[in-house]
């Protein structure tokens, strides 16, 4: 547990001495997981010449870096899964990753990400692979339950009422506001970008009081980097994980057509540019990675620094952080 007894100096670390130590024995049982399982560590670039289109993700950008523009990573994946490309086989990684505008109880610009990638899976084996690294690393007083499993419409049609394939804007909008949650000027018309806010503002808080929740099969409209099953209507073969209302992680099993990532790449620059964000180059070097064959597999990225919060039973996550930017 945390002791919050002693509040800090304006040079000292935000967290604890047992905090910084929970971390280092936290990233030790990380490394002895994987290694039990012959998934090999690597180390990609922070810095890259190109970032993801992403319009939900603020990359940070560097104005000049060897005499052109670069970005700081908003994750490993892309760099990740070149390699995968390449032959490297199972895959994890322990690194930093930065997003802009982030900062408050569960966000700070600069934060750890562990992501790793296993070939041959698909997402409903690597929800269960998270599982046992939960199992593994958390204490038993935080799995008061065994993990539930719930796609994505019924967690919506359980909590609201709702049918997220058929919930005009309206029914979305009367939702956000019963909740108190309100819908950002930018997105009262976009029903997705509305399903989203449920999910992760009404919902997700909800979820995981006694044990994980992995939500899984999203609107293939909410894909992102995953696989789309056919079907009436489509379902993207994604996850996420909630753990005492906080979102834990998000998982793909993951899209391998170049061609289908291109065109997903285009939508999200239109929408970057409908909405007044900065354009950003595509990632050739990964497109060409796909072209050349990603083998099949899937991948999830998960929030360290949450899980190590909740590990110790804090309140913020400057109590888990050595300097987080406001002391940084």
């Amino acid at each position: 547990m945390i002791d919050r007894a002693a509040a800090p100096r304006p040079w000292s670390p935000s967290a604890n001495a047992d905090a910084i130590r929970a971390r280092a024995t936290l990233y030790q049982s990380l490394r002895a997981f994987f290694a039990a399982r012959d998934v090999l560590e690597v180390d990609t670039p922070m810095l890259s010449r190109a970032s993801g289109t992403d319009p939900a993700l603020a990359p940070l950008a560097v104005p000049r870096c060897a005499g052109r523009p670069a970005w700081l990573h908003t994750s490993p994946e892309f760099a990740m899964k070149r390699l995968l490309a390449s032959g490297i086989g199972d895959i994890f990684q322990l690194c930093h990753v930065f997003r802009d505008d982030e900062s408050g109880r569960h966000h700070n610009p600069e934060f750890t990400m562990l992501e790793w990638y296993r070939l041959g899976f698909d997402h409903h084996r690597l929800m269960d692979e998270v599982d046992d690294l939960l199992r593994t690393v958390l204490p038993p007083a935080r799995l008061r339950q065994p993990t539930a499993k719930v796609t994505f419409h019924a967690a919506v049609a359980q909590a609201t009422g709702l049918d997220a394939d058929m919930a005009t804007v309206p029914a979305l909008l009367n939702c956000l506001a019963a909740a108190g949650v309100p819908a950002p000027e930018a997105c009262r018309d976009d029903r997705e970008a509305l399903l989203d806010l449920v999910l992760g503002d009404v919902i997700g808080p909800t979820l995981g009081q006694e044990g994980p929740v992995m939500v899984y099969d999203y609107p293939a409209s909410r894909a992102a980097l995953a696989r789309v099953r056919p079907g009436l209507p489509p379902r993207a073969e994604r996850f996420e994980l909630y753990l005492q209302g906080v979102e834990l992680a998000n998982g793909f099993n993951e899209l391998t057509d170049s061609e289908e990532q291109r065109r997903r790449f285009a939508a999200e620059s239109a929408e970057r540019e409908r909405a007044g964000l900065p354009s950003l180059p595509m990632d050739d070097a990964f497109l060409d990675a796909l072209d050349h064959g990603l083998p099949p597999c899937a991948g999830v990225a998960l929030g360290v620094d949450r899980l190590l919060m909740l590990m110790l039973g804090a309140a913020h996550l400057d109590e888990v952080l050595a300097f987080p930017l406001s002391r940084a």
